[in-house]
């Protein structure tokens, strides 16, 4: 299993970033969350195959119609075991 943590930047907020990535996220089947953060750029962990991943990944570089994604960070991070994908509260 991977799990990556995620800071996309651009014009994420407010173009259906986070509610669109729930729905892309629970076809590639992987777990995490994703939120908006008060800086103006979207954090998210997704975890699940490396190729689950990197199909989420993807998404997330080009992001939903009438988003700019202008950067997507990622870095490893530890595997938890997580089930299911949610939208939490903006941090």
């Amino acid at each position: 299993m991977r799990r990556v943590h995620v800071i996309v930047s651009g014009g994420v907020q407010g173009v259906g970033y986070r509610y669109t990535m729930r729905m892309i996220a629970e076809e590639a089947g992987v777990a995490g969350w994703v939120r908006n953060r008060r800086d103006g750029t979207v954090e998210a962990e997704i975890e699940g195959t490396p190729e689950q991943v990197d199909q989420v990944l993807a998404w997330m570089a080009e992001g939903p119609p009438g988003s700019r994604v202008d950067s997507a960070q990622v870095t490893d991070a530890a595997p938890t075991g997580q089930r299911g994908f949610e939208v939490r509260a903006t941090a």
